[in-house]
């Protein structure tokens, strides 16, 4: 409220105050209708409500760290037979590389024969066959050891990719380490001397509980505090 409006109040002049607030209002609708749709979202935002209480039992398919170790366990393991398994191929493709270059020097050593026969005897036709037959087998085996080659780069590459697997289980492994030291930690900071057999038993419903009529009253209670100070 402005000194002018202060003064018009003190004096009597409420009409023109309550001018002035029915002009603030018209500001405030317009300033509304000027508003754009994700500021209309964000007054009508509401807060989502509390997930159900209590938590799942600690059963066996709700024990997270155990899930967690046979996941390990079991990735682990599997990466190891997929390791296994790429080394065996690797192996057998450097075999096989090895069995195209013995061939390749066999038809290397033909080609030069045929190569010295035709041009010695021109006249002889199938010298030059022989010739012609062994440059095109030497072409294809070239290509037969080009793509062992390649499958043999690609197996390379599975392999460095398997690693970053082996990088996820150890952040797992961490992840693992963490929750069962802050349990370690949960249980340390919670444990006591003092056996449950021995405390006092607490009151099952207290005033101020809706959910059931059977409620202590306020002797239970006193009869309750003196017991507490007599231990």
């Amino acid at each position: 409220m402005t000194q002018e409006e202060l003064d018009a109040l003190m004096s009597g002049g409420l009409d023109d105050v309550e001018l002035d607030e029915s002009e603030d209002s018209s500001e405030e609708e317009e300033s509304k209708e000027n508003m754009s749709e994700e500021d209309e979202a964000g007054l009508d935002y509401k807060i989502e409500p509390t997930k159900t209480w209590p938590p799942p039992p600690p059963t066996e398919d709700h024990k997270v760290v155990e899930q967690l170790d046979d996941v390990t366990k079991d990735s682990e393991r599997k990466a190891t037979e997929i390791f296994d398994k790429l080394e065996s191929i690797s192996e057998s493709l450097m075999n096989i590389e090895e069995d195209t270059n013995q061939c390749a020097e066999i038809i290397n050593a033909n080609i030069d024969l045929f190569d010295k026969l035709s041009s010695q005897f021109p006249k002889i036709e199938i010298f030059k066959e022989h010739l012609e037959k062994n440059k095109i087998l030497q072409e294809e085996l070239d290509k037969v050891v080009s793509s062992v080659q390649e499958s043999g780069d690609e197996i390379m590459s599975i392999m460095d990719i398997m690693q970053y697997q082996d990088i996820h289980r150890q952040k797992i492994e961490r992840v693992i380490n963490v929750m069962r030291a802050l349990s370690k930690y949960m249980n340390s900071l919670f444990e006591t001397q003092v056996e449950d057999e021995k405390r006092v038993s607490s009151a099952v419903h207290i005033v101020g509980d809706k959910s059931t009529e059977d409620v202590v009253s306020t002797e239970d209670i006193e009869a309750l505090i003196a017991s507490l100070g007599k231990q």
